[in-house]
C-alpha cells in the first residue's frame, strides 16, 4: 500500500476500535451494576459504516457479509495486534476470590504482557450473563462458521476435556497481514511449517518436453486457470472431490519442479515444496500433526502442493507386523485422506512410478510422465542453456554432436553450463571450450553411475548462426 492507502485503512479500522472500546465500556458497566438493557448492546451500539470501502479492512468485511456479531468477534481478534491496552481492563481482580473475574475467560501469554482473549471473552462481550443471548451467539464459535472456515480465525483448545468457549481466540497470520498491509502471507520454513515456497525466473519457453508432457500439462493448467467456473458454475462439486492431484514421475531433472513452478507463476498462486524429512517424524503421532498443519494453512490460500521425492513418503504399504508399521500405514492413510479434501492442486513427484502405492494411483486425477529427453530435445537444452548468452564458447564445438552422443536430462546440462563457466572465467580469454564440456559430462555420468555408451566423436564444427524452437 501506498501512504495515502495506509493511511485510509488505518482510519478504517480506528472506527471499528473506537466501535469496539463502546461495546466494551458498556458491557463491564452494565456488568458491575448488574443492569439489564432493553434491547442487545449490538442494536443500541451498531458498528459503523466503514469508510474508504476499497481498503483492506473494509474488503473483508464486505467480502463475507459479516454481521455486526461477526464484526465483534473479528474485531476482538486484532485487538492484541494493534492496540493490546484496550484489553486491560479484563485485568480486573475479583476481590471476594482475590482472581479474575471467570466470565471475562482470557489467557495470559509466555512474553506478551497484555490480555489475550479467549472465546469466553468474546461471548462476554456478546451478551454478558444473560443465557438466552449467550445461546442465541453460540453458533458464532462453531468450527463450521465463516470466521473459522474460511481460516480468518482459529481457536486453540488447550486441554481437551474444557469447556469449549475457554479455547484461545486467533486471528491467522494470513489474515493479519491481509488486514494490516493488504499482502498476503508466506509462513516461514519451519518445524512447524515444513514446507518452502519456490520460483522461478524461466518462462514456459525455456521448458522443453514431450509433446504428450505437454499435452497433459496444457490439461492441469486449463483446470488451475477455470476450477471456479468447473466447480461453481458447472456444479461439479456435486459429482467430484474438490481439487486436482497429479502424479509427476520420471528421471531427476526432467522439468518436474520447473513445471510446478511455472504453474504457479502461470495461474498467479504460489508453490509450496514440502520437505518430507521434515514431516516424517520417530515419533508416532507427530507426522500427522505435521501434515494437519500444513493442510490447514493451505486449504483456504490456494496454494500448490508440490510433494517432491514423494516416494520416500508414499511408498507401498508394509505388512502390518509390528506397531511401528501399522503407524506408517496410518501415516500414509492420513496423508491420502488429507490430499483428497484438499481443495486445490497437489502433485506428488517421484522418480520411481513402481515405488507408489496402488492406491494411491486410483485417486491421481493425472499421472504425467517425465521422459529423458531425445535427442532433438536435448540439442534444444544445449542451444538454450549456451547460445545467445554474454559468455564466449569455442568455434569447435558442435551442440548436435553432444546431443546426439550424451542421454542427459535438462538439468545434467545446466550442471554442465555450470560447470564449464566456472572453469572458462578463470582463464584467458575467457572462452567456453570443447573439453569443458566434456568434463562436465562426464562429471554428470559419474554421479550416476554411469559410463560413456558411445565413443566421443570430433566436436569440430562451427556453432549454427541460429536456432530454431522445437515445439
Amino acid at each position: 500500500m501506498n501512504p495515502a492507502q495506509r493511511d485510509h485503512n488505518a482510519h478504517c479500522i480506528e472506527q471499528e476500535l473506537n466501535w469496539f472500546s463502546s461495546i466494551l465500556e458498556n458491557r463491564i458497566k452494565l456488568h458491575f451494576e448488574g443492569a439489564q438493557t432493553s434491547e442487545p448492546l449490538l442494536v443500541s451500539i451498531p458498528p459503523p459504516d466503514l469508510p474508504h470501502a476499497h481498503t483492506p479492512y473494509a474488503k473483508l468485511i464486505h467480502q463475507f457479509s459479516l454481521q455486526p456479531a461477526e464484526r465483534l468477534v473479528l474485531i476482538l481478534s486484532v485487538v492484541p495486534h494493534l492496540k493490546p491496552h484496550l484489553l486491560d481492563t479484563f485485568f480486573i481482580r475479583n476481590q471476594n476470590l482475590d482472581r479474575g473475574y471467570t466470565e471475562f475467560g482470557g489467557l495470559t501469554g509466555n512474553s506478551h504482557s497484555g490480555f489475550l482473549p479467549t472465546c469466553e471473552t468474546a461471548m462476554f462481550l456478546l451478551a454478558g450473563d444473560h443465557l438466552s443471548a449467550r445461546l442465541r451467539y453460540d453458533g458464532l464459535f462453531n468450527p463450521e462458521h465463516i470466521l473459522f472456515t474460511q481460516g480468518i480465525l482459529a481457536q486453540d483448545h488447550q486441554h481437551l476435556h474444557e469447556p469449549p468457549l475457554s479455547a484461545a481466540l486467533h486471528l491467522s497470520p494470513e489474515y493479519r497481514e491481509r488486514i494490516i498491509s493488504g499482502q498476503s502471507y508466506t509462513p516461514a520454513f519451519s518445524s512447524a511449517f515444513p514446507a518452502q515456497q519456490i520460483t522461478t525466473d524461466l518462462t514456459w519457453h525455456d521448458l522443453v518436453l514431450d509433446p504428450a508432457t505437454q499435452q497433459e500439462i496444457d490439461h492441469l493448467l486449463t483446470w488451475v486457470q477455470n476450477k471456479d467456473i468447473l466447480m461453481e458454475q458447472w456444479q461439479l462439486k456435486q459429482r467430484i472431490k474438490p481439487g486436482f492431484r497429479s502424479l509427476f514421475y520420471g528421471p531427476p531433472g526432467t522439468g518436474k519442479t520447473m513445471t510446478a513452478c511455472l504453474l504457479g507463476k502461470r495461474s498467479g498462486f504460489p508453490v509450496f515444496r514440502i520437505d518430507l524429512s521434515k514431516v516424517m517424524s520417530k515419533y508416532i503421532g507427530e507426522t500427522e500433526k505435521n501434515l494437519a498443519r500444513l493442510f490447514d494453512r493451505a486449504q483456504h490460500q490456494d496454494w500448490i502442493l508440490f510433494f517432491d521425492e514423494a516416494d520416500s513418503l508414499f511408498g507401498k504399504r508394509v505388512e502390518t507386523q509390528s506397531a511401528n508399521d501399522r503407524a506408517a500405514n496410518q501415516e500414509i492413510s492420513y496423508l491420502l485422506q488429507r490430499i483428497e479434501d484438499y481443495s486445490g492442486l497437489a502433485i506428488l513427484a517421484t522418480n520411481l512410478r513402481a515405488n507408489l502405492d496402488d492406491a494411491f494411483a486410483r485417486r491421481f486425477q493425472s499421472m504425467i510422465r517425465f521422459p529423458m529427453p531425445n535427442a532433438e530435445q536435448r540439442l534444444q537444452l544445449w542451444q538454450d542453456a549456451f547460445l545467445n548468452k554474454p559468455f564466449k564458447i569455442a568455434e569447435e564445438i558442435d551442440f548436435e554432436t553432444l546431443a546426439h552422443n550424451h542421454e542427459l536430462t535438462g538439468g545434467s546440462i545446466i550442471n554442465v553450463l555450470h560447470y564449464a563457466c566456472i572453469q572458462a572465467v578463470t582463464r584467458t580469454p575467457q572462452t567456453i571450450n570443447a573439453a569443458d564440456l566434456l568434463k562436465g559430462i562426464s562429471r554428470e555420468l559419474q554421479k550416476e553411475g554411469r559410463t560413456e555408451s558411445k565413443p566421443n566423436k570430433s566436436y569440430l564444427g562451427s556453432v549454427p548462426a541460429s536456432t530454431t524452437k522445437i515445439v
